[in-house]
């Protein structure tokens, strides 16, 4: 695809991409845009011509984003969110009234920690709303830019200029397996080396610190399976024989509803530090700083379970 040259395109096409990304819908992004079904329609087209792309295709009642229609929509969407904020009047914040978007970048352990703050907006904020994405390579810089409100991140990362970290607290370790593992009747660390383990792939961050602190001992484990996220180990370790060595927020929220047990790491294991992280020239924006209020010590308090 050619350079686009932004003098000659028409940026408000993004705006309907963003709508029709959400609803998936021709008919419902209409209704959002108080436009007619043509007008969205037309400005698809336009868009599909300027870029090249398809960008979304009729699959049965919803529209089907193409592989480049993501990475737009993920590029794109921090920005017209921050551009919003930028042109919005800066009114003294009400969250009763509140229609803002905020933004938390955070691991998928953080599942009960972001269902707490959900219902603390929904019981404030009404009319806000939050989205959670995962962990990426620019969050910290996102956060830098005010692309994104809040970052919960290990406190050993960088921090890069412009960003302020506050500590949540650490994340323990425990070992979780089905609740009538065999290794549990004698647990220790020739159990633990002997049975096959189930790991979260997260670009390696957590499997390090397992594996070197294992060797200190003089033991190793034998890995038989990776899984992409924190919220698909609780079905795999309950379907098998697999252990699992993970912080034990992991799987707060899922582990009891499979009916996994947790027992002690068998070796020293130190635990890792978390920070929430924002923009320090944002500390003191009304609806940045009330949301902070607000996720601070349910952070806290969520690590503190740990």
């Amino acid at each position: 695809m050619n350079e686009i040259d932004l003098k000659g395109f028409d940026l408000n096409l993004l705006v309907v991409f963003d709508v029709l990304m959400a609803e998936r819908s021709v008919t419902r992004a209409a209704e959002r845009l108080n436009r007619t079904q043509s007008a969205i329609s037309h400005a698809l087209s336009r868009l599909r011509e300027r870029l090249d792309d398809p960008l979304l295709v009729k699959s049965g009642r919803r529209m089907q984003a193409t592989p480049f229609a993501l990475e737009l929509i993920e590029q794109t969407r921090p920005i017209l969110r921050g551009i919003q904020r930028a042109l919005s009047a800066r009114d003294p914040f009400d969250p009763a009234i509140s229609r803002r978007v905020f933004r938390l970048g955070a691991p998928d352990f953080a599942v009960g920690l972001f269902n707490r703050l959900v219902s603390a907006l929904r019981a404030e904020a009404p009319g806000a709303a939050i989205e959670w994405t995962g962990p990426r390579e620019t969050m910290l810089l996102d956060v830098a830019e005010g692309l994104t409100d809040f970052a919960i991140a290990p406190a050993t990362l960088p921090v890069p200029d412009g960003v302020v970290a506050s500590p949540i607290g650490a994340l323990g370790w425990r070992c979780f397996a089905r609740h009538d593992h065999p290794s549990f009747s004698r647990w220790g660390r020739a159990a633990w080396s002997r049975w096959p383990h189930l790991v979260v792939r997260v670009g390696d961050q957590l499997a390090g610190p397992v594996d070197a602190a294992a060797a200190v001992v003089g033991i190793e484990r034998r890995i038989a399976a990776w899984v992409p996220n924190f919220l698909a180990v609780a079905p795999v370790l309950a379907a098998g024989d697999l252990l699992a060595t993970l912080p034990a927020l992991s799987l707060a929220v899922t582990g009891a509803h499979y009916e996994l047990t947790a027992r002690e790491v068998p070796f020293p294991l130190p635990p890792i530090p978390h920070v929430l992280l924002w923009s320090a020239a944002r500390t003191n924006d009304p609806e940045v700083k009330w949301l902070r209020d607000k996720l601070l010590p349910i952070a806290r308090d969520e690590f503190a379970l740990s």
